[in-house]
């Protein structure tokens, strides 16, 4: 055994363990959350960790209480998380809203399963990316991040909680069961190799005005952990920039603006991918979370056979990366969107793309993993003729 594998810290973890293994590696000091399969694991693996290490785990009665929990953590200075799945996440969405509206760094996962309702718990399914985009009211802009392996788990983990504290916002976590439940090596980065961000402070000082909501040249708003130093206003209506309550035509157009705009300006950094053989590719996947993992194997062995096919792995679902999709498409001559529910990211894929008749969906709604088999089939019908 080389040295260089010796010293690397290697583990065979589920990618709901992956993701708690992130979140402490990212500076979770607060985590608030309600047990709900396939999510659980994370709950589970946190209530242990966390105290040990000197930080804060509470189980909720439910998971609008979490989502409140970890706002009111996150006010006072601490990195936050809760994780869900879909019922639970459907609960949290008036308060996610808030924390949209009012600039709370905050970090929630949702590993998704067999829906609506109560569905299929112990089953997969992608059926709520549109709710992650639009499942609070209002005009509002969302980050929401995916992985389909547990290396990948990880380091999307980290990048949320990144985003949360730069942007001042929520980030969601978007994976699914068969992500979550699955157990692959992840080989654990060294503290320090992926870089961390940390929350900016005021730098106002005590008994000098402070405006919470008065953004730097760079966009960025520094906070003020409350119940310290300064005393300011936070609410969920529109508000000026000291926080308090606001009907003016003009604050409130400014302030909707600002938190649209944070996101969508930054939306070309916040998009990570993965890209296999789109170089040559005539028959382009797009895909995301578990789904990526069969349509790989499917684009790898058609390759073998010198099939021109890629796939393009979405690991930003929102904001939506219209650019790189439509620049990695540009040449393609079909376009498969490949995921388990009845399409709802193609819609975005064929608003992105120059000729969006040529953009089909790939799915399955059973509740069961898509196989690369099932992709095949579906391309097969597509293109009229053997893969």
């Amino acid at each position: 055994m080389s040295e260089q594998v010796r010293e690397q810290d290697i583990r065979f973890v589920q990618g709901n363990e992956a993701c708690a293994l992130a979140a402490m590696y990212a500076g979770l000091d607060f985590y608030a959350g309600y047990p709900i399969t396939p999510s659980t694991e994370i709950a589970e693996i946190l209530a242990e960790r966390l105290p040990a290490m000197g930080k804060k785990f509470i189980q909720m009665e439910d998971e609008i209480a979490s989502m409140c929990a970890i706002i009111g953590a996150s006010l006072t200075g601490h990195k936050v998380m809760t994780a869900t799945s879909g019922p639970g996440f459907s609960l949290m969405q008036e308060a996610l809203g808030y924390a949209i509206m009012a600039e709370i760094p905050c970090v929630i996962v949702n590993v998704q399963r067999g829906g609506p309702s109560t569905g299929n718990p112990t089953h997969v399914s992608q059926g709520d990316v549109n709710q992650a985009r639009w499942g609070t009211h209002g005009d509002h802009a969302i980050v929401a991040l995916s992985a389909s392996n547990h290396q990948d788990v990880f380091r999307m983990t980290v990048e949320a909680f990144n985003i949360a504290e730069t942007y001042r916002t929520p980030v969601i976590l978007l994976f699914d069961e068969v992500v979550g439940h699955l157990r692959e090596k992840l080989v654990m980065p060294k503290p320090g190799e992926i870089p961390l961000v940390e929350r900016l402070h005021t730098s106002v000082r005590e008994g000098v005005n402070y405006h919470p909501y008065l953004p730097r040249e760079d966009g960025r708003l520094p906070m003020s952990d409350f119940g310290d130093v300064h005393r300011y206003n936070v609410t969920g209506l529109f508000h000026d920039m000291w926080g308090f309550p606001t009907d003016k035509p003009e604050l409130v157009e400014e302030l909707m603006r600002h938190l649209i705009r944070k996101i969508d300006y930054a939306a070309v950094s916040l998009t990570y991918h993965k890209a296999f053989y789109l170089d040559d590719a005539r028959t382009i996947l797009i895909s995301y979370g578990s789904s990526a993992r069969s349509a790989l194997a499917l684009v790898e062995r058609m390759r073998q056979r010198g099939q021109r096919i890629g796939l393009l792995e979405l690991q930003t679902i929102w904001p939506f990366p219209n650019q790189l999709v439509r620049q990695y498409t540009e040449h393609a001559e079909v376009i498969g969107v490949v995921e388990m529910n009845m399409g709802q990211l193609v819609q975005a894929v064929r608003l992105a793309v120059k000729k969006p008749q040529r953009v089909y969906l790939i799915n399955r709604i059973d509740n069961r993993l898509i196989t690369d088999k099932d992709i095949r089939q579906t391309l097969r019908a597509i293109q009229g003729k053997g893969v």
